[in-house]
């Protein structure tokens, strides 16, 4: 992926499959656009209040003939769910569907940087090889492997797209620091990239109007840095007292807390950026945390008080 790929339009028709969080900005860029976007969700009313179509999409449930209708109608599906031990649940759930569908020309799967091992602070790209041992970095593994078998037997586009931590609206370091749920966690050489979600939106619609073959990319930000960095630099920002530190194999910190703090990887996606001729409008997390706070005061929606939380 060295060169830019090259333009087209946007699909006419997306259909997300898991509007969660990082779908549901996507679904209103892309609304925004004139695309028509439909989604699923394990319960249809968390999504009424965006007023976006969706239909429920649960294990051991048949999917819904307005479901299957919008499958067949869609030029584009987003896989978006969590894997399980078994890979992707949406496709084997909807494999027939997607197999069968006469308008799809591109399929796209949210990854993760899981699949791959631990690198001690040393650099991944796209050439890199995955070679995850745990748990989820394989469940990431097996879900890519079936959206691009699923794409390769019917001959079309596919994306996967391999992400850092996401932050953004309702997700950051700010709002952990307000509500108290900040963790000031320590491991020594302890670093990794970080993507903000608009970024992440602006990526995928490059990537559905450069559709290729069995592509690969992975955007992130600037400047991997430790974790402690993003958190003292939000506590600045918004007026908070930093957390207490604690190790990062401390027994209070959960399994699924501890397992995220194992591995150190910094992202080189230089590939990425030239093959959809893409750069982050937040470079680095600093960017991206004093746009958040500077859109809160915009919105008249000041930080808590830091001293109720100091």
């Amino acid at each position: 992926m060295s060169l830019t790929l090259p333009v087209g339009p946007l699909p006419g028709r997306v259909l997300i499959l898991g509007m969660g969080w990082s779908g549901r900005v996507l679904a209103a860029r892309l609304e925004a656009l004139g695309v028509q976007v439909a989604g699923t969700v394990r319960d249809p009313a968390t999504a009424a209040v965006d007023g976006l179509r969706c239909h429920r999409l649960c294990a051991g449930t048949a999917p819904a003939p307005a479901l299957l209708d919008d499958i067949a109608r869609a030029d584009a599906v987003l896989g978006s769910i969590p894997p399980d031990a078994d890979g992707d649940p949406a496709v084997r759930m909807l494999r027939t569907a997607l197999e069968d569908s006469p308008a799809l020309q591109w399929v796209g799967y949210l990854s993760s940087t899981s699949v791959y091992g631990d690198r001690q602070g040393g650099w991944i790209d796209a050439d890199s090889v995955a070679d995850a041992t745990g748990p989820a970095g394989l469940q990431r593994l097996r879900a890519e492997s079936q959206w691009r078998a699923l794409a390769s037997r019917r001959g079309i586009a596919s994306a996967v797209f391999r992400l850092p931590g996401l932050y953004g609206p309702g997700r950051n370091a700010l709002v952990q620091l307000a509500q108290g749920r900040a963790r000031h966690v320590l491991k020594p050489g302890l670093l990794f990239n970080r993507l903000h979600v608009q970024d992440l939106v602006a990526v995928i619609i490059a990537a559905m109007r450069r559709p290729a073959l069995q592509a690969l990319y992975l955007p992130s930000d600037d400047e991997p840095a430790p974790p402690q960095d993003v958190l003292a630099f939000a506590a600045q920002l918004g007026g908070f007292a930093m957390p207490p530190a604690m190790a990062w194999d401390d027994p209070a910190l959960s399994p699924a807390l501890r397992r995220f703090y194992e591995g150190s990887k910094r992202i080189d996606s230089r590939g990425t950026r030239e093959a959809l001729g893409w750069a982050p409008q937040f470079p680095t997390y600093r960017e991206g945390l004093t746009d958040l706070a500077a859109s809160l005061a915009g919105h008249g929606r000041a930080l808590p008080d830091p001293g109720i939380h100091g």
